[in-house]
């Protein structure tokens, strides 16, 4: 119960924001256009994007005529099952071992702790995980993800500063593969989306990845800090561009209101969230559910 009531704590910014809201523009009932107009302010400002909230709105608006919606209790209904099938677009993730996931995304949101967090995660699921310490420009970037592997008591394969990042990886997914390990989790420098030469690096890490290991059920997934609204979007478009993206890890969302930027994300992208962090405990970073991320911020 822990996870969930952090789930709703958590998200507790981006509830006010649209639950509160919405009860003072529901009024007397009656769905004019004038609360239509605002409900589009409303979720616009949540972060859902412009494109999202006219699909939301339109959608919602033909549902409230056609059912005769006069209560608010049955409009939130409807408004969160709009929400819950833009959320359920992405492709799901099926759980196959082996698994390496490559862990990407810019400076600062939160890679190499989401890693130390999944790490932990996958272990209390009884799998035997390795880490590939690939980050190696970021100062003490690789001491930071043996902490994090000494208090999840997995394996981490490592080298020094400054050694060449390819190098790395092939080296830790040649143990991971002779070890027979069910999860490898590649950390990566953060490096920002619109630097060419260093995504040409991270293509390079991609190249090797599918090379060394190429029966591996191999996946991307960018982090994402939620407090960085609509910029997220176009870090996963660029990063999606540059080496394909299975999946995000959304971070930080105990930290905005703006939580709400994980919806346009899975609607224009089609890419599904597959763990959301809402604490800095080790326990706080779990599975995206998406009924009970539209129950917590409605």
């Amino acid at each position: 119960m822990g996870f969930f009531k952090n789930l709703f704590n958590g998200l507790k910014k981006t509830k006010d924001a649209l639950s509160k809201k919405l009860s003072m523009i529901f009024g007397n009932g009656e769905l004019t256009n004038e609360f239509f107009e605002d409900l589009e302010a409303i979720l616009i400002g949540s972060d859902m994007g412009v494109q999202t909230t006219e699909e939301i709105i339109d959608d919602v608006k033909t549902k409230c005529k056609k059912s005769h919606i006069k209560t608010q209790e049955e409009f939130t209904s409807i408004l969160k099952e709009s929400i819950l099938n833009i959320l359920n677009k992405g492709e799901k993730i099926e759980e196959e071992y082996p698994t390496a996931i490559l862990i990407i995304g810019v400076n600062g949101v939160g890679k190499t702790t989401s890693i130390g967090k999944m790490a932990n995660y996958y272990k209390s699921q009884k799998k035997d995980v390795m880490l590939i310490a690939g980050d190696t420009f970021r100062a003490a970037a690789t001491d930071q993800l043996n902490e994090w592997a000494n208090r999840a008591k997995v394996k981490i394969v490592k080298q020094g500063e400054g050694a060449d990042s390819a190098s790395v990886v092939f080296d830790g997914l040649t143990s991971a593969k002779a070890k027979n390990m069910d999860i490898v989790l590649i950390d990566t420098a953060g490096r920002l989306h619109v630097k060419e030469n260093l995504m040409e690096e991270l293509k390079k890490i991609d190249r090797v990845v599918d090379k060394t290991w190429s029966e591996v059920n191999y996946k991307k997934y960018i982090v994402i800090d939620a407090t960085t609204g609509q910029n997220a979007l176009s870090q996963v478009k660029y990063f999606n561009e540059a080496v394909g993206i299975d999946g995000i890890i959304l971070t930080k969302l105990d930290g905005t209101s703006k939580g709400g930027v994980v919806i346009p994300i899975i609607n224009e992208l089609q890419v599904p969230v597959v763990f959301i962090g809402v604490g800095e405990g080790i326990d706080d970073l779990r599975p995206f559910n998406a009924e009970e991320f539209v129950d917590a911020i409605i």
